[in-house]
């Protein structure tokens, strides 16, 4: 069924007139826009090379040029969006050149990388930029041969009347296309007819990053500009009291040391400079706040989940009298710590702040936030700011904070000159933006028939203010229910860290509901399965998640995996909804001389219309490897406000070798796409756990699982 999607005169601008007089037409996606017109230099369209609208433009000599406007950090989004656009253009793939687009907010509507969220946004949209322009190409055809526009068809870049034959590429039909006037309405592809949407496509860097082509923020280079360095507050909740740059000023190499904030940068002609100068630096602190311990943390958790002050997320029914009347109450606690993102290319930006104006260039997955921060910061307005965004080396939330690119703005407005500043891992682990430490106190209440008839949940978070999600599953299946938190504030920063909250909270949850099903003496499966069903015949309050999506991954899951049929295996089972999409796990474990082994991992997963297979299957490998690692193995602890984990020699991440085969399956519903970069990460932890509890009957309550009395001397992890 193909879709017509309806147009307005304002979803475009007119961009220049032709010299025959005719309008190239541009997309502005945001009615705040929709007044503007904008003018072309007229030598661009002299050189062959056509806008039609923000996302799309073609040269006469076929080459179509696309422009992925949202920042790139590894989820696949610079070939995945113009695979979009060139499918309902029904361009020829190799003739397409991506372009990574610059930040634009009157051309590009959220322009950012995070919550999974970047694709349910746009799909509508780049389809409509494809469309038009293939319209446009279309009835400029029809005019040129005097033939009706229902009697073409285009494919590979080209317009084609079968009945006389007649072809012509649409690089021979640009010009003429731009004097066509724009539909009321544009007609979509029918999701039958895709011929590139679903398909494996590399991505389009690749070339670039085996060739060591700069790419990332690192790699940028601006003449005559300098490098810096800050040395920050040694622990959180210090400020610094004196500072001592006098050997580091003397060092080769250095232009300045500037005390700004609480920091103190030292700027000069090389990385390698800098960091040898800032190690001189003398700088002593005071305490501003009050400064935290790990053990301090512990305390605080076992306070506030026994605390009487709480937030209520969500109450259904009468919980006190469910409890009360319980045949057999579960009650389990789970604890998590902070997380380092740990990107590979650690923290840096570029600024030069001009009298004129600003330019900034780095590794963002905010770039309007950053620029509007930025304009805050120096008193000017965003539009004297111009910012260009390099591929990112890694952000997994981290770089939705703006602190870096601050400091660089910043430091450049004070130094007068552009300025690079880099962070080395030291820098990133011991002064970044952390995953929160989290703890959950979980409750159910059983009948003597074995039906979950009451159950509870507090999270207690730092700096994370609803450490729940609560109106996640089972929300809905379960007749009384209370969901409450509690939050602790601390001087140590944190952040969204890849899927946040779900991270850990699907592991608990996943992993309680086990332990409930076998209290029920059900299986696992099973035992979701009839709350899932509870919930479609009889809800309780309001059902936020799609019953049969996430019946269907758990389906799936069951099939590929075998799950109750194999000897001599032990399988664990998670299922878990976020970011508007549902996945589905069973890992595998088997027994190896006596401890276990992870052997492999089934992920059924429903993301709606795969767009590029290739990136869909490595989003959610990765997400699985990264939830397994950062389970099994990672943790920040605090000592005198302080990270003890400073480098990679401390802070433990998975090795390849320990990597489990990830065999993936995507469920093809047909809709129109939802998130993929975070969903396949928060259900790992809670199947991992549930299958060792299989294999040995011993349960897992807190992370890093290897941290745990019942794992030592056990590594999940496969050996090659």
């Amino acid at each position: 069924m193909s879709i017509i999607l309806k147009t307005t005169r304002r979803d475009f601008m007119k961009l220049a007139a032709t010299a025959t007089g005719g309008l190239v037409l541009g997309f502005h996606w945001m009615d705040s826009a929709a007044a503007d017109i904008g003018v072309v230099d007229e030598a661009a369209i002299a050189a062959g090379s056509i806008d039609f609208n923000s996302y799309l433009s073609i040269a006469t000599d076929g080459v179509i040029t696309i422009y992925s406007p949202n920042p790139e950090l590894g989820q696949n989004i610079k070939t995945s969006f113009p695979m979009v656009v060139a499918e309902e253009l029904d361009a020829d793939w190799s003739a397409v050149k991506v372009v990574q687009a610059a930040l634009d907010a009157k051309k590009y509507d959220r322009q950012l990388t995070g919550g999974s969220g970047a694709v349910p946004h746009s799909w509508m949209r780049l389809r409509k930029a494809g469309a038009t322009a293939r319209y446009l190409l279309v009835e400029a055809a029809a005019k040129r041969w005097n033939v009706s526009a229902e009697s073409l068809t285009t494919e590979n870049s080209v317009v084609m009347h079968a009945q006389s034959g007649r072809k012509a590429t649409y690089g021979e039909l640009a010009t003429e296309a731009s004097k066509v006037l724009v539909p009321d309405e544009v007609k979509l592809k029918d999701i039958k007819d895709f011929k590139l949407i679903g398909t494996a496509v590399r991505n389009v860097d690749n070339p670039e990053m085996i060739t060591g082509k700069p790419l990332y923020g690192l790699d940028f280079y601006r003449e005559g500009m300098l490098y810096a360095m800050i040395q920050r507050p040694e622990s959180f909740g210090k400020k610094i009291k004196s500072v001592d740059s006098a050997a580091a000023k003397a060092m080769p190499g250095i232009v300045d040391v500037v005390t700004f904030k609480n920091n103190v940068a030292v700027v000069g002609k090389s990385t390698w400079q800098v960091n040898k100068a800032r190690r001189l630096l003398k700088i002593e602190y005071e305490a501003d706040d009050a400064i935290e311990n790990t053990a301090d943390h512990d305390r605080l958790f076992k306070e506030l989940l026994d605390s009487k002050e709480a937030t209520v997320r969500r109450k259904d029914g009468d919980v006190d009298a469910a409890f009360k009347g319980a045949a057999k109450v579960i009650t389990r606690e789970y604890q998590c710590p902070f997380l380092s993102h740990a990107p590979l290319e650690p923290m840096n930006f570029f600024a030069h702040v001009r009298s004129d104006g600003v330019e900034l260039v780095g590794p963002t997955q905010t770039p309007e936030r950053a620029r509007n921060a930025t304009a805050q910061l120096l008193g000017i307005s965003p539009y004297q700011i111009t910012l260009d965004i390099t591929r990112l080396g890694g952000g997994f939330g981290r770089r939705l904070q703006t602190d870096y690119v601050l400091e660089a703005a910043e430091l450049s407005s004070i130094i007068k000159a552009p300025v690079k500043v880099i962070w080395t891992r030291e820098d990133d682990m011991t002064g970044g933006s952390y995953r929160p430490a989290v703890r959950y106190r979980f409750a159910a209440a059983l009948d003597a028939g074995g039906k979950l008839v009451g159950y509870k949940l507090r999270g207690v978070g730092i700096n994370v203010g609803n450490s729940t999600r609560e109106d996640n599953f089972p929300s809905g299946a379960v007749d009384n229910l209370l969901i409450d938190s509690v939050e602790h504030k601390s001087p140590i920063t944190t952040g969204a860290w890849r899927a946040p909250i779900t991270n850990f909270l699907a592991f608990a949850e996943q992993a309680f509901l086990d332990e409930v099903a076998l209290a029920a003496k059900q299986d696992p499966v099973k035992f979701r399965l009839a709350l899932l069903e509870k919930a479609r015949q009889t809800p309780v309050g309001e059902i936020k998640y799609d019953i049969d999506r996430m019946k269907g991954v758990i389906n799936l899951a069951v099939e590929k995996s075998g799950w109750g049929t194999k000897k001599n295996v032990s399988h664990g089972f998670s299922v878990y909804f976020s970011h508007r999409s549902y996945v589905a796990q069973v890992a595998e474990v088997t027994m190896n001389k006596g401890k276990p082994l992870l052997q492999k991992m089934y992920v059924a997963a429903d993301c709606g219309i795969v767009i590029n297979l290739s990136g869909a299957y490595q989003q959610v490998k990765g997400g699985v490897v990264d939830g397994f690692g950062h389970a099994m193995y990672s943790q920040l602890t605090f000592k005198d406000g302080a990270s003890e984990q400073k480098n990679f020699n401390s802070y433990r991440l998975i090795r390849m070798k320990e990597a489990p085969d990830v065999d993936v399956h995507f469920v093809n519903n047909g809709i129109d796409p939802t998130g993929l970069g975070e969903p396949a990460l928060p259900p790992t932890g809670g199947a991992v756990a549930n299958a060792f509890f299989k294999a040995t009957g011993k349960r897992l309550y807190n992370q890093p699982f290897a941290n745990q009395e019942e794992m030592k001397g056990v590594s999940l992890g496969q050996r090659l």
